[in-house]
């Protein structure tokens, strides 16, 4: 059997049936790093919008049943990827300093129009 991606046994490659439909299509990456509040709102199935952030200074952080906004002092670190925290990026799971202390963000901002967390330590 022959290995190579993409070809059939006799050497002849797969032709896609159709094309991709403007759903299917990947949008520009999104990343949300520290800074200045920055949002970009997105047209979506249905005629809805879609919220999300490009850079923000601020976070919800949960305490004792209460949320508390506070401001971002700095990106600490990031268990998925140490280049993230290191860049500023923003991402489910980042530890992030505040005034409140260490708080670990609990969303995905992508997807949301904030930042929540909840406090470690």
């Amino acid at each position: 059997m022959s290995t190579r991606k993409g070809k059939k046994i006799s050497g002849g490659k797969y032709i896609s049936r159709r094309k991709k439909k403007s759903y299917e299509i990947a949008g520009q990456k999104r990343i949300v790093k520290l800074g200045e509040e920055k949002r970009k709102i997105k047209k979506t199935m249905g005629g809805n919008k879609k919220t999300y952030l490009l850079k923000s200074n601020t976070i919800n952080v949960t305490v004792k049943d209460k949320i508390k906004k506070t401001e971002i002092k700095n990106v600490l670190e990031t268990p998925s990827n140490r280049f993230l925290a290191r860049q500023n990026i923003l991402t489910k799971g980042t530890i992030v300093e505040t005034d409140l202390g260490k708080v670990k963000i609990s969303n995905r901002p992508t997807q949301e129009g904030n930042v929540n967390g909840i406090l470690v330590e």
